[in-house]
């Protein structure tokens, strides 16, 4: 396996290092989020489990780590909440999984303020218990990404 620092690891997930200038997605601020996404499902893939639950209860709303801490508790505890492994590509791949696609599609559901479309995304994937706190990390997630 390739070994990187973490400063290497996070200019990977900057947009102009994921793909070419000329391209659509290097102004796609979508795809920015998405390789910090893809990034943390890298560093976290050796972390122990969190429980959904516990991990929003222990969340800070403020201070520079934020942004880390959200995409970390979203990343570890996606599997859980949709009951299924959750499959991430590496950062910078131009193609999409199936469940890159569907939290693309929840964020933007969130930034367009559509909310049938966000409770019916979560409907079909989240179990019952855990579509409050996916919800609500998804939210933090897109807040935090203001140019999303």
């Amino acid at each position: 396996m390739l070994k990187m620092d973490h400063t290497q690891m996070l200019r990977l997930s900057e947009p102009h290092a994921a793909v070419t200038p000329h391209t659509p997605e290097a102004a796609d601020p979508a795809r920015h989020v998405l390789n910090r996404l893809r990034l943390c499902a890298m560093e976290c893939r050796a972390a122990a489990r969190t429980d959904l639950f516990e991990a929003c209860a222990l969340l800070t709303l403020e201070g520079e780590n934020a942004k880390r801490t959200f995409i970390a508790t979203f990343v570890k505890c996606l599997s859980d909440a949709v009951h299924a492994p959750v499959k991430w590509y590496p950062p910078g791949t131009s193609e999409l999984t199936f469940d890159e696609a569907w939290v693309l599609r929840c964020l933007t559901s969130i930034k367009q303020d559509d909310d049938s479309s966000l409770a019916f995304l979560l409907r079909s994937r989240v179990a019952p218990a855990e579509r409050r706190y996916v919800g609500y990390l998804l939210g933090r997630i897109s807040d935090q990404f203001a140019q999303f």
